[in-house]
């Protein structure tokens, strides 16, 4: 019997399952613009010197950021 799952089949009904953090932001930069995504975010690390490295540090120690982020990448996803 085969006990492996694929990821799909896991958690179906999460669409942010499997997603990496980086590839999300990296997404929004390249969607809005560090400047249009501290404005709408109201991040103001994104806009005060913004980089990959040190915007991704912020996300996965402020989970209210992480939300936000994660939330307006799944509005782009589904326009």
């Amino acid at each position: 019997m085969n006990d492996d799952k694929s990821i799909g089949s896991q958690q179906p009904n999460n669409p942010m399952h499997g997603v990496k953090l980086i590839d999300i932001l990296e997404g929004l930069v390249a969607y809005y613009g560090w400047d249009e995504l501290g404005e709408i975010t109201n991040i103001r690390s994104f806009t005060n010197k913004p980089t990959i490295k040190s915007s991704l540090k912020l996300l996965r120690k402020t989970p209210w950021a992480r939300a936000k982020v994660e939330e307006l990448y799944m509005e782009i996803l589904n326009k």
